[in-house]
């Protein structure tokens, strides 16, 4: 039995920025099974059914639904709440023409709500932010970014792969208004009329807060399930809770990162799908680990290409390991081709070792993807050297015969090991 709070179940969240762009067109697309398929599998599902208490002793949910509260048993339980919107302490952020993006029904306002308004703020400047600042401007919404950080992506890039982003969305027609925190929504008759930050009014008649996502976990921390040290469900590598029967994955849950040995909450669709078939597998009598994370990541703005995996630099300084910087400057494809556009590839390797820790990418179409050559050296333990010299593919309208990514990869790891290039 699967019990789900909305009105919608087993949907691609990352599709919602591209339907409110419009490159999605039906809402329907963007669901990658329904109810009626699930119980075809003789999976019940209640929609529109929200859990209010979990009692481990008993096995029992307590929860409430369209006829009113009801109980079910169980004998394992898998926790899978997702996470949701942080809310700042904002005046007016539940005024009309404000939106957060979670779910489809989301998606469908601000989709809506673009077809009689002309400037839009995104409050926020990581995936999200700068996903839907895309999907508004391709809307022929005049839209501003406003960012605590001093950079768009602060978290998952490092200042100067940041900049170099920032910098593309700002020449692809959107203002970006770094290190600057959101006081009040300008509350006009009932409606948004735009954001007060710091010293500036910014006029909107729309606005999206995108600030980042906190696991859901009061009903599991209420139930006595452990909560690990990133306000994620702490769990084990076959997704168990510190209760028995109670299993957790995705959004809400922790996991282990490859490289550093800490626990993270990533907060990715690629980690909540492999965590609930691990969960799943384990539940029904299988035999599943789960090995962990890089946070390998990519997004788009435009013609931009956002990409990073492992760790940045100052998450390796904060796992207080030593690394070095390899950066390089080049092309997606062959410079002398008619099509090529501008990439800049940052790799880092652990000092004295050489191994790879992390990567970054920032460029144009066909820079994106190459994150996936650096995530699979590190998740296989490759050093910079390995990857440099991988029988890698080549031909013009692809790369350079040296791909960006093996010189990077070089040059971090000669400085990592002291050699001279």
């Amino acid at each position: 039995m699967v019990l789900e709070r909305s009105g919608w179940i087993s949907f691609s969240a990352c599709g919602e920025p591209f339907f409110i762009a419009g490159e999605v067109t039906d809402l329907q697309q963007l669901l990658a099974r329904r109810p009626e398929q699930f119980e075809a599998d003789g999976i019940e599902v209640r929609m529109h059914t929200e859990a209010t208490a979990i009692d481990p002793d008993r096995r029992v949910v307590e929860a409430l639904g369209p006829t009113g509260p009801a109980s079910f048993e169980y004998d394992q339980l898998v926790y899978a709440t997702g996470a949701a919107p942080i809310i700042p302490d904002i005046r007016d952020a539940d005024a009309d023409g404000v939106f957060t993006l979670r779910t489809l029904d989301d998606a469908a306002a601000i989709r809506a709500a673009t077809g009689h308004i002309t400037r839009a703020v995104v409050v926020g400047g990581g995936y999200i932010g700068i996903e839907v600042a895309e999907a508004l401007l391709r809307r022929g919404v005049r839209t501003t970014i406003v960012t605590s950080g001093d950079t768009v992506m602060n978290r998952a890039l490092d200042e100067d792969m940041g900049h170099l982003a920032t910098d593309a969305i700002r020449s692809q027609g959107v203002e970006v208004h770094p290190g600057i925190r959101v006081r009040c929504l300008v509350d006009g008759g009932g409606a948004v009329i735009g954001v007060e930050a710091d010293e500036d009014v910014l006029p909107a008649d729309l606005v999206v807060i995108g600030v980042g996502a906190a696991p859901e976990v009061a009903l599991a921390e209420r139930a006595g399930v452990t909560i690990g040290p990133t306000g994620a469900i702490a769990v084990d590598d076959r997704q168990r809770t510190s209760v028995d029967g109670i299993w957790a994955a995705g959004d809400c849950a922790e996991a282990r990162h490859v490289v550093s040995g800490l626990p993270v909450n990533t907060q990715l669709g690629t980690v909540a799908n492999k965590q609930g078939r691990v969960a799943g597998i384990n539940l029904g009598g299988g035999d599943a680990t789960f090995p962990g994370v890089l946070g390998t990541a990519i997004t788009r703005f435009a013609k931009t290409e956002i990409s990073r995996t492992g760790l940045s630099e100052r998450q390796a300084t904060e796992a207080g390991i030593a690394h070095s910087v390899g950066t390089v400057e080049s092309s997606t494809i062959a410079g002398y081709m008619t099509d090529t556009a501008p990439m800049m590839i940052k790799a880092l390797c652990e000092q004295g070792t050489g191994r790879l820790l992390g990567a970054q990418i920032v460029g144009g179409p066909g820079a994106g993807k190459r994150i996936d050559t650096f995530a699979a050296a590190i998740w296989g333990g490759l050093g910079g050297h390995d990857l440099a010299m991988a029988d890698l593919s080549y031909a013009p309208p692809f790369s350079g015969v040296w791909d960006p990514v093996m010189i990077a990869a070089r040059r971090a790891a000669d400085r990592a090991l002291g050699i001279s290039t």
